[in-house]
């Protein structure tokens, strides 16, 4: 433990810490706490003497070394790296450092954070994400040249862009010439998404497919009018089993009944 920490109600506040803690001067690291010991998997005598630098990727170094010298006069913002224990293993971190005057020696201080069950809970609900954008832009094939396109849950801008982008992909994979849209289980909807759905039909028009909206709320219906969306040449109708019949799908079975 290095001399210059001299006060000892201080070490003892950082020596209990339960994160780690790491003082350094001139990119040397003159104290670590307990916590640091078992984070870094090294004892202090294997820390204490090292540059703090060498913790981060090379592609790092540099924007760090800038940003402790900053920190002698102000404190830093706190970022988050992947850096290196000392058994050679990786861990994203949060960092935030600000300066200490340990007597005369103008050092810093960082708390290092672990945030690698936060990083891998992110991670995961980006993929869940992700998957729920892809089968938002599935279409359903209910028989030849017929399919419906089912939306639900609450869109986002990014959801939609991925639906106006992908339907028509999937439509020509499919050689859907009607398509069904169903919004019944679409329960929010602002502005700018849904000028991003409607402009759907104006795609599927292009490519020659024809379009039938289905369960679309009042207030979603609203939306559509102040946004000037017009549907004189795009069915509406309350269920997709409505639909089917609009387009004759059904109908001679119901005739015998």
């Amino acid at each position: 433990m290095s001399d210059n920490i001299s006060n000892i109600d201080y070490k003892q506040v950082m020596e209990y810490a339960l994160e780690p803690l790491i003082i350094h001067s001139q990119l040397k690291i003159i104290y670590v706490n307990r916590a640091a010991e078992t984070f870094f998997r090294a004892s202090k005598e294997e820390i204490i003497g090292a540059s703090p630098l060498d913790i981060f990727k090379e592609t790092s170094k540099s924007a760090i070394d800038k940003r402790i010298q900053n920190a002698y006069e102000r404190p830093a913002n706190i970022i988050e790296e992947t850096i290196y224990r000392m058994d050679g293993t990786s861990v994203d971190v949060a960092l935030y450092c600000h300066p200490v005057l340990l007597g005369n020696t103008k050092a810093i201080q960082t708390y290092v954070r672990d945030i690698t069950e936060r990083k891998a809970t992110e991670k995961k609900q980006k993929e869940i994400i992700n998957q729920i954008n892809d089968l938002s832009s599935i279409l359903v094939p209910l028989m030849d040249g017929i399919a419906v396109l089912p939306l639900w849950g609450d869109f986002d801008e990014k959801r939609a862009t991925q639906v106006l982008e992908k339907v028509p992909v999937n439509v020509k994979k499919q050689n859907v010439k009607c398509l069904i849209i169903d919004f019944s289980a679409i329960y929010k909807l602002d502005s700018i998404v849904a000028e991003y759905i409607f402009r759907i039909n104006a795609v599927l028009s292009l490519l020659g497919v024809r379009s039938i909206i289905t369960g679309l709320r009042p207030e979603l219906a609203l939306v559509a009018v102040q946004l000037g969306i017009s549907f004189n040449s795009t069915p509406t109708l309350s269920t997709v089993k409505d639909a089917l019949h609009l387009l004759g799908v059904g109908s001679h079975k119901d005739s015998l009944v």
